[in-house]
């Protein structure tokens, strides 16, 4: 039986075809567990359309509605709406951080226009602003922006995107993984620059702090990661993953890095291998080789959690050792974070986040919704 032409509604139709591209299309970059939460309830999600949104896991397994597109394989993942809405970034956001574990924490943000920005973490969460009328209702009491490079006929460069961030509390800094080749150190109580860290030749995908050494470790698309010294910003280490394949012409860029808790062991995903390092040695001890590019990594104690461009989140332990591979939401997985519980979320393409528990169970998986 046909329907009645005349309430045809063409926008409407127009903007529901619009919305199903956007969800279909949404990458979620990184998740954050939120600090002060003995249980894993509050994530924070950086995604590619500039946002910066909160879920309560219990309130999405309670409250989520079906997606209602027409694709069959996305009407298995259920839609949830955030509890909080930041517009952080004019284009896709990359990262996001805590910055301190107390009351005073900030939330931090990086992205494609080249800031950092942070708001405090207790006004965002406590808001009374109705959720459709949230995005720039909190005010950053952060906003820093990379500096701009001067070419021929002092003409500036386009500002460089932020591609990661990594927080020093105790020293009062930020550092920033840029796409000009370099790493940024920034005061957070003076918003400028302390430090930069030249000698990358191509643009930077991350960056790690080494606490305990006053180091930090930058990951780059020219295929090396490299140890850089805070004190006087020079490089003291190269390392470079893939070394005799580039001699055989194969490059890859170093897409990820981790340190383990002690800031012995160094994680790097390079292309479709994680080789792992033990740095006081300057040995590299396992070489894991992947199906797919490795995308993000982090340590679980004496383990390695990883994931990348397929629905799979590995463990792995030091010697290089597969312990289990568990599958996923996401058909790329951009991040992989973990809850001290043991609580494991994982964020990619189609705006997936995928929330395990420590024994390899699927708490919820949903689909970050927008306002």
């Amino acid at each position: 039986m046909c329907g009645d032409a005349t309430k045809w509604d063409e926008d409407a139709y127009r903007g529901s075809i619009l919305k199903e591209r956007e969800i279909l299309t949404r990458t979620v970059f990184r998740t954050v567990w939120a600090p002060l939460n003995p249980t894993p309830d509050t994530i924070v999600v950086a995604s590619s359309d500039g946002s910066i949104a909160s879920y309560s896991i219990s309130s999405c397994i309670s409250k989520l509605q079906p997606l209602g597109l027409s694709n069959s394989k996305a009407q298995h993942f259920l839609g949830a709406e955030p509890d909080g809405f930041l517009q952080g970034h004019d284009g896709p956001a990359y990262d996001v951080k805590f910055y301190c574990d107390n009351d005073d924490a900030l939330l931090l943000s990086c992205g494609d226009d080249g800031r950092i920005r942070g708001w405090r973490w207790n006004e965002f969460k406590e808001s009374k602003v109705p959720i459709h009328l949230q995005g720039d209702h909190v005010k950053p009491v952060l906003d820093l922006v990379n500096p701009q490079h001067k070419g021929p006929w002092g003409a500036l460069s386009p500002i460089p995107e932020n591609n990661a961030i990594a927080i020093d509390p105790q020293g009062g800094s930020i550092f920033s993984a840029a796409g000009d080749s370099s790493a940024y150190c920034w005061d957070v109580e003076s918003s400028k620059i302390k430090m930069v860290f030249k000698g990358h030749s191509d643009y930077l995908h991350c960056v790690v702090v080494r606490k305990s050494a006053s180091q930090i470790v930058t990951g780059s698309e020219d295929g090396t990661a490299r140890i850089w010294d805070c004190k006087s910003g020079k490089c003291i280490k190269v390392i470079d993953p893939v070394r005799d394949k580039k001699l055989k012409g194969f490059i890859s860029c170093v897409s990820c890095v981790a340190l383990d808790a002690s800031e012995s062991w160094l994680a790097c995903g390079s292309g479709q291998s994680l080789s792992v390092w033990n740095l006081p040695a300057s040995e590299c001890v396992s070489n894991i080789s992947s199906h797919a590019p490795i995308q993000d990594v982090i340590f679980d104690d004496n383990q390695i959690l990883s994931v990348g461009a397929e629905p799979l989140l590995n463990r792995s332990d030091i010697n290089g050792v597969i312990l289990s591979q568990i599958q996923c939401a996401p058909q790329s997985v951009f991040s992989v974070s973990r809850h001290p519980s043991g609580v494991v979320s994982v964020g990619g393409y189609g705006g997936l986040v995928d929330v395990i528990s420590q024994f390899g169970s699927h708490l919820c998986t949903f689909c970050c919704q927008g306002i």
